[in-house]
């Protein structure tokens, strides 16, 4: 075989490996999110990966979620007078991530946070139920995949948004999931 034939085998076995543990992520273009216009996020890759709910309705069809992402966002334009939504993804329990501010973008999600963190959540409300199998599995997934990508570092440490400031996101059932989950930091 030769050099490119080999070269051309490893990049597909490394793209597929990355590709596949990231969940199916729909960009803005595909949920109808309006242009904005957002800072770099000035620390990468992000050590910190803040978790969040929406505490709103739930979605498990595209359509409900696409929905629900111009909703959030709407309320984060409009009513807090934001430059776009807070969030940097959101997972719907479809099992699919939606493009906020994205990746290599700075939030509004978690004061103290934001120059440093990827703000993760899941859409729907949280407090007395967890998130449903394909939602936990696509943010965990997307954690990996942003770590894979270079954009969440290795060594990261995961929060819930409640951490990071008074509040009572992620809901107390999911908040108490997500400390099961991998690098979770208890002591922030």
């Amino acid at each position: 075989m030769n050099k490119f034939a080999t070269v051309l085998v490893l990049a597909s076995i490394c793209l597929a490996s990355v590709s596949a543990q990231c969940p199916r992520i729909v960009t803005r273009a595909q949920w109808g999110a309006r242009a904005a216009s957002t800072a770099q996020l000035p620390i990468r890759p992000a050590p910190w990966v803040v978790m969040h709910h929406t505490a709103g309705a739930s979605c498990t069809t595209d359509a409900a979620c696409a929905q629900q992402m111009r909703n959030i966002q709407s309320f984060h334009m409009d009513g807090n007078g934001w430059a776009d939504i807070g969030y940097n993804f959101l997972v719907g329990e479809n099992g699919a991530a939606y493009e906020g501010r994205g990746w290599g973008r700075q939030g509004a999600h978690a004061p103290g946070y934001n120059d440093r963190s990827v703000g993760m959540g899941v859409i729907g409300t949280f407090t007395n139920v967890i998130p449903n199998a394909a939602a936990r599995t696509a943010a965990r997934n997307l954690i990996t995949c942003g770590v894979s990508l270079g954009h969440i570092a290795s060594n990261y440490w995961l929060i819930g948004h409640r951490q990071a400031v008074a509040t009572a996101c992620p809901g107390n059932a999911f908040f108490n999931e997500i400390r099961t989950w991998p690098r979770f930091n208890p002591n922030v």
